[in-house]
């Protein structure tokens, strides 16, 4: 069996539910605390064993590419500066040379169509392709958990999670076949169903490993919903071909993409910080205090 080597990250759309920060700053750069999204997202694959990065990138996108370069000037002056803790850290998350590609998705088609401009790189192996939009808090990674899966499984794999039944209109949802434990055979999948409709209240967490295969599909899928080429259809086919598994994973998903997402994982990962942690637990009670809420 292939083992899962390469992922996918798109990170080409223009981020307007978080608007109007995302005019002036890509929405995976925009900082979660301490560092931007995109590093979170990052490491949860590395944590998985990725080796190679492909990023599909759009316009004004160009801060991604200089945040995983080396910045030669910084550099320096830390050095100058004896900051060596601030050195050794930035040392650590700079990727390794020749690990990150960076293609361009020229028009906005969706995101079947953004993970489709990578089939080039990516090749025939199975790949990992994992939303920026979305952080997963777990031990281990979400995507170190998929690939344990892919392992024992083979096939393809989706990371799903629980959503209050009320709520499954705002999801893909799955159609469960058989489960075991924490890892279900699909039958199929719906995107935003009614809560008559819903077939289940997993929901699709914005973590894939898929076959390459898939890029066949995507190469001759037709338009889908909103005018765009939907992985969810794409992937609807292959399934038709080739198993399907949805990992129930253990963690907790963030939603960046949306201003309350994005402020949930901000004050969750300040609180999580083992530097910063109770500093950042006094600095929001005195805000509390201060709002009398």
């Amino acid at each position: 069996m292939a083992r899962i080597r390469k992922a996918v990250l798109p990170v080409a759309g223009l981020g307007t539910r978080v608007l109007p920060a995302t005019k002036a700053v890509p929405k995976e750069m925009l900082p979660v605390f301490d560092r931007p999204a995109i590093q979170y997202v990052v490491n949860e694959a590395i944590e998985a064993g990725i080796e190679h990065f492909v990023f599909v990138t759009g316009r004004n996108k160009s801060a991604i590419d200089d945040f995983f370069d080396r910045a030669y000037e910084l550099e320096s002056l830390l050095s100058e500066k004896g900051k060596q803790e601030l050195l050794r850290q930035l040392e650590i998350e700079r990727p390794k040379p020749g690990s990150m590609s960076f293609v361009r998705q020229q028009a906005p088609l969706g995101l079947g169509h953004a993970v489709w401009c990578a089939r080039d790189v990516i090749g025939n192996e199975p790949f990992a392709v994992l939303l920026p939009d979305v952080i997963v808090k777990a031990f281990p990674s979400c995507m170190a958990q998929m690939v344990a899966t892919y392992e024992e499984k083979g096939g393809n794999v989706i990371a799903v999670e629980t959503v209050p039944e009320t709520e499954v209109n705002k999801y893909g949802i799955v159609a469960p076949e058989s489960q075991y434990n924490r890892t279900i055979k699909m039958r199929g999948m719906v995107e935003k169903p009614t809560v008559e409709e819903a077939p289940s209240n997993l929901s699709i967490t914005g973590r894939y490993i898929l076959q390459p295969e898939i890029f066949s599909f995507l190469g001759n899928q037709a338009r889908g919903a909103g005018g765009e080429i939907q992985l969810t259809d794409a992937m609807a086919a292959l399934m038709r071909e080739q198993d399907f598994f949805a990992l129930e994973y253990e963690g907790e998903s963030f939603d960046c993409g949306s201003k309350q997402g994005y402020l949930r994982a901000f004050l969750q990962f300040a609180l999580d910080h083992g530097e910063e942690g109770e500093s950042s637990i006094e600095t929001m009670r005195s805000v509390i205090k201060a709002n009398k809420i």
